[in-house]
C-alpha cells in the first residue's frame, strides 16, 4: 500500500506538471504521515544532511566551469582545431563537429550546454560549406550526448552520490565508452559523406595547424587539470571542480578575454539559478531516497526480483527499456535520483558492477536526451537553428539508432566501462 500511494503520488503530480521537485517533495511528506513512523522533524532533518554532502559540491563549481567557458569563445577555438586535424576528409566538417563535442563534453559536463556551445557556430559553417542544415542539426544533437558520458559529467556526480559510489571511478569508466560513441559517429558520418560525396575542406598548412592547436591549448588544459588532477591524486573530484571553475574564469578573462569583468557577474548568476534548482531536486530526491530506505521499498522489489529468476541479462534488459521511457519524458538527473535507488540494490543483488551499472543508466540517459517529447538536446537544437521541433526530431532520427546499438553493446560488454578503472587498478 505505501509502495502504490508513493508512486501514484508522485507520478500523478508529474503528469499535472508540478515541477519535479515539488512532486517529490510532496510525494514523500504524505507518505511519511500517512504511513511513516518517521516524525515530520525528519523531512527538515534530511534535507538540512543533503545540503552537507560534501560530494553535492562539485556540481554548482562544474556549472560554473562550464557557464565560462560557453559565455566565452572557448568552443570556437576547439571547433578551429578540430577542423584543422580532421576538416580535410570528405564529411570533415562534420566530422570536426563531433570531436568538436567530445572536447567540449570534456568541459563542461552538461549535453545541453555542448549542443549550445558547439551547434550555434558548426551548423551554420556547415550550411555555408553545402551540408543540409538538417544534416547538421542531426549530428550535433546526437554528438551533444557525450556532454554527460565524457567526464567531468554532472550526471555521473548525481549518480555516485546516490548510489554512494566514487565519482573518480565513474569518471574513469566513462572515457573509454565516450571516445568509442565519438569514434563510431565519425565513421558513420565518414561512409555518409563517401556515399553522397559530401564537401572537405582544403588541407591546413603545418603552421596554420600549430596556430589553431595554440589557441586552443587553454581550453584543452582544462581537461589536464580536472582529471590530471583526480587520477594523480592532487585533489578530490569536488576539488577538481572547483579548481576548474576558478581556472575557467580566469581563462575567459584574462586569457581569451571574450568576457568583461562587467559581464562576469552575469555569468556568476546564470549558473546560481542553475544550481539552485538542480540542488533543489536533489535536496528532495534525497528526501524521496530516505522514504524508500525506510520503508524497505528496495528490499521488497530485490527480493521479488530475485523470487522471479530474474537473470543479469533480463533485468539489464528490462532496465534499458525502463529507463528509455523515462528519458522521453523526464531530465535525467532527475530520473537517477527517483529511479537509482530502487535499480541499484537489485543491480548489486544480481551481481552487476555498481560502476558499469552506473554507466547503463547514463547512456540511457544520453538517449534520452534526444528522444521526444521532452528531449532537452532537441529543444536546444531547435533553438539553435530555428528549425521547428518537428524538423529537429526528424533530423535526428536517424542517428538515434547508432545510440541505441551502443548502449547494447556497453549493456552487455562490460569491459568496455570496468577495462580501463581495473587497469589503473582502482578500488
Amino acid at each position: 500500500m505505501t509502495i502504490v500511494f508513493l508512486f501514484v503520488v508522485l507520478f500523478g503530480l508529474l503528469f499535472l506538471n508540478v515541477p519535479i521537485a515539488f512532486s517529490l517533495g510532496i510525494a514523500s511528506s504524505l507518505t511519511i504521515m500517512l504511513f511513516s513512523q518517521d516524525s515530520l522533524s525528519s523531512l527538515a532533518i534530511k534535507l538540512f544532511e543533503t545540503s552537507e554532502h560534501y560530494t553535492l559540491l562539485a556540481i554548482p563549481f562544474f556549472i560554473l566551469a562550464g557557464a565560462f567557458m560557453t559565455s566565452g569563445g572557448v568552443a570556437r577555438r576547439l571547433i578551429n582545431f578540430a577542423n584543422a586535424c580532421v576538416g580535410h576528409i570528405r564529411g570533415g566538417l562534420a566530422i570536426a563537429s563531433v570531436l568538436s563535442c567530445v572536447m567540449f563534453a570534456a568541459l563542461s559536463g552538461s549535453s545541453p550546454a555542448t549542443v549550445a556551445a558547439v551547434g550555434s557556430v558548426v551548423i551554420a559553417g556547415m550550411t555555408r560549406s553545402g551540408y543540409t542544415k538538417d544534416f547538421g542539426t542531426g549530428i550535433v544533437c546526437n554528438a551533444g550526448t557525450l556532454g554527460i558520458l565524457i567526464p567531468p559529467s554532472i550526471v555521473m556526480v548525481v549518480y555516485a552520490t546516490v548510489t554512494e559510489s566514487s565519482v573518480g571511478k565513474i569518471f574513469v569508466a566513462g572515457i573509454v565508452p565516450g571516445l568509442l560513441l565519438g569514434l563510431i559517429l565519425m565513421v558513420a558520418i565518414y561512409i555518409v559523406a563517401r556515399i553522397k560525396k559530401m564537401p572537405a575542406l582544403p588541407r591546413p598548412t603545418v603552421g596554420e595547424f600549430f596556430a589553431t592547436a595554440r589557441k586552443a591549448s587553454w581550453g584543452l588544459l582544462t581537461i589536464v587539470i580536472v582529471l590530471g588532477g583526480i587520477y594523480g591524486g592532487f585533489f578530490t573530484p569536488t576539488e577538481a571542480a572547483a579548481v576548474a571553475a576558478v581556472y575557467a574564469g580566469f581563462v575567459a578573462l584574462f586569457v581569451y578575454r571574450d568576457i568583461t569583468l562587467k559581464q562576469c557577474p552575469g555569468v556568476l548568476l546564470d549558473a546560481a539559478k542553475l544550481s539552485v534548482v538542480l540542488m533543489f531536486i536533489i535536496a528532495n530526491a534525497m528526501l524521496f531516497a530516505h522514504v524508500l530506505t525506510t520503508e524497505q521499498i528496495p528490499q521488497t522489489i530485490t527480493a521479488w526480483v530475485v523470487e522471479q529468476g530474474f537473470s543479469p541479462i533480463t533485468f539489464l534488459l528490462v532496465v534499458n527499456i525502463v529507463l528509455l521511457v523515462a528519458g522521453s519524458f523526464m531530465e535525467p538527473s532527475a530520473i537517477i535520483l527517483i529511479l537509482a535507488p530502487i535499480l541499484f540494490p537489485v543491480a548489486v543483488q544480481l551481481g552487476i558492477d555498481p560502476i558499469h551499472f552506473g554507466i547503463i543508466m547514463v547512456v540511457n540517459m544520453e538517449i534520452g536526451l534526444v528522444t521526444p517529447p521532452v528531449g532537452l538536446n532537441l529543444f536546444v537544437a531547435s533553438a539553435v537553428t530555428g528549425m521547428p521541433l518537428t524538423r529537429t526530431i526528424r533530423a535526428a532520427t536517424p542517428w538515434l539508432f547508432l545510440l541505441l546499438g551502443f548502449l547494447l553493446l556497453v549493456t552487455y560488454v562490460p569491459f568496455l566501462s570496468l577495462g580501463l578503472p581495473n587497469w589503473l587498478g582502482m578500488p
